[in-house]
């Protein structure tokens, strides 16, 4: 049987001057101008419909709304398309067992993944070659504008196993930057004493992965006194509400980029040089911010769902108008970078594990930025939603301290945060772990809803 291998199926030269890296990716958007990057993404959202029509999927999504091939003429008529999250994809594994009917396979190469399963049962994602390589080279080519370079050393705490993370930031750094990579993976993996002493053996410059554990393994360096072998220079996670300023000290002054991306999707942004927002990456993505309750477009500098098109996927499994459920807003104002692209400020939270209290919509994630500062406590949380026989929803927000907190004070200080108050239980540092898998998670758990239970 003849088939072709994953590096025949795509033209590498051809996909590196269709999304260019390194001085080139800077140059090229720097002089380009917003009416020939809307002219770019127009011509590759027209390329990618072509690709959804043949998808049964869309078939479906789309004809259930009376849409036909012929309706959606450009980027103008988007809206027209109705959205659909990961509630749609799963739907459609469970009609069209194991993996839906949401990728168009043929006799091209796959890679298979799924999500992390942060919100439930984990999500197939395939991807073809082509749509592979540009998922990792976005990274990539963001790794490199954020200063990694080929003398770097890359330390990786994200997950591997079945979920994507780990797999593709390892092809981003490997095929894009030049860097040397350890993929030390998460606390089960490889234990966090272990991991700090790669970092001292191997000379690390950069630990890429999720904050939460990165900051925890701030403190195994110390216990093992370990800061005086590590020259830890750059940090490249994922901050969202976190705090900078606390993380960097935390590793003894290493600079701290943030950037943000989902499964399906990919980067979608990151910070550039100059650390002030996170760019789009436009040429890539197609980026809407949409009203959590209308589903209608947010007006410039007001929060939204992120609902995101990938106009480069258009060989196995094209994402069209995707909501994340994640929540940010567009930043006002020039960039100093005089990149074309537009900016974000970050995840802020996820409107599908948003708590309404009294009227007023809290965001667990939140509440990190809110202590993180305390010397007092560690920084570890998880909140408690449960429901009174009165039907009242309370939450309690369980925190970790090193002593000499004040239930009351802390109490005090998230109800200004946060602008209601909520209970607070105060434990020694370690009794959240089982509870938020911080050790075994990529993202970990700071919500666990008691509602229904």
């Amino acid at each position: 049987m003849s088939f072709p291998t994953y590096f025949e199926t795509f033209d590498a030269r051809q996909l590196l001057a269709d999304y260019p890296v390194g001085e080139t990716f800077v140059d090229r958007y720097t002089r380009m101008s917003r009416d020939e990057l809307h002219a770019l993404q127009n011509e590759r959202f027209l390329k990618l419909m072509k690709r959804g029509w043949e998808i049964p999927f869309y078939q479906r999504l789309w004809g259930n709304k009376g849409i036909e091939p012929g309706d959606i003429r450009g980027l103008e008529d988007i809206t027209r398309l109705p959205v659909y999250d990961k509630s749609d994809l799963m739907a459609s594994v469970n009609e069209y067992p194991p993996y839906g009917d949401f990728d168009g396979r043929g006799d091209s190469p796959v890679v298979f993944h799924t999500t992390s399963g942060t919100t439930g049962r984990p999500q197939p994602l395939m991807f073809g070659p082509k749509g592979r390589e540009i998922t990792s080279l976005l990274v990539g080519r963001m790794y490199r504008w954020m200063g990694l370079g080929r003398e770097d050393v890359v330390q990786s705490v994200y997950g591997h196993g079945m979920i994507n993370g780990g797999h593709y930031i390892r092809e981003a750094v490997t095929h894009y930057t030049n860097s040397l990579f350890l993929s030390a993976g998460t606390g089960i993996e490889t234990r966090s004493v272990n991991q700090v002493n790669l970092m001292a053996d191997f000379g690390v410059t950069c630990m890429v992965g999720f904050v939460d554990y990165i900051r925890k393994l701030a403190e195994v360096a110390d216990a093992e006194n370990l800061f005086d072998r590590i020259n830890l220079e750059m940090i490249i996670g994922h901050l969202g509400t976190e705090d900078r300023a606390s993380t960097e000290a935390a590793w003894r002054g290493a600079k701290a980029y943030d950037w943000y991306g989902v499964g399906d999707t990919g980067t979608i942004a990151g910070e550039g040089p100059e650390r002030d927002g996170l760019y789009v990456w436009e040429d890539a993505q197609y980026l809407e911010l949409l009203d959590i309750d209308s589903g209608q477009p947010v007006a410039t500098g007001e929060t939204g769902d992120m609902v995101v098109t990938c106009l480069f996927k258009d060989d196995i499994a094209p994402c069209i108008r995707f909501n994340t459920h994640d929540i940010t807003e567009e930043l006002t104002g020039a960039n100093q970078t005089g990149m074309v692209f537009k900016r974000i400020s970050g995840f802020k939270g996820r409107s599908d594990n948003m708590v309404k209290l009294r009227g007023i919509n809290i965001f667990p994630h939140a509440i990190g930025a809110i202590i993180e500062n305390r010397a007092d406590l560690t920084g570890e949380f998880v909140c408690h939603v449960v429901r009174d026989a009165s039907g009242r929803d309370e939450m309690l927000v369980r925190l970790e301290t090193r002593g000499g907190s004040e239930v009351t004070e802390v109490a005090a200080l998230l109800r200004k945060g946060i602008g209601i108050e909520v209970g607070v239980e105060l434990v020694a540092p370690g009794e959240t772990a089982a509870e938020t898998q911080i050790d075994s998670r990529q993202k970990p758990i700071r919500l666990i809803d008691r509602r229904a239970l």
